[in-house]
């Protein structure tokens, strides 16, 4: 494994902690033990989509310095996603800002990263 992919990995992984330590304090706190019984703040501390779509940055094989900006773009991406996501249902800056750069990675970091391997 490639030290920065390393570096992202332990990142993503205390950010995914993080994230479902939450789900736990709203599932404890409104005492619902599965699902998100109807209400919408277990709702969106359950829909953060992190799981989802962090783990392709971890399958990038490129420069260093290319997995360092994707990476940290990946990553911004969903912390500001689960910021915006955490405050209200409503659409919000972080929310969409973190949705953007996610999608730039998928759509931009996807075929790069295939096109890469046809090309060995």
């Amino acid at each position: 494994m490639y030290p920065v992919s390393a570096l992202y990995v332990g990142l993503h992984a205390l950010l995914l902690r993080a994230l479902a330590m939450h789900v736990v304090y709203w599932r404890a706190r409104l005492r619902i033990p599965f699902g998100d019984g109807g209400n919408e703040r277990l709702l969106r501390a359950i829909h953060g989509n992190f799981a989802e779509h962090a783990p392709m940055v971890l399958l990038q094989r490129a420069a260093r310095a290319t997995l360092l900006v994707a990476g940290g773009l990946v990553t911004a991406g969903r912390v500001l996603h689960a910021a915006g996501l955490s405050r209200s249902g409503a659409p919000s800056v972080p929310r969409a800002v973190g949705s953007l750069l996610t999608w730039v990675f998928l759509l931009v970091g996807g075929p790069w990263c295939a096109a890469r391997m046809v090309a060995r």
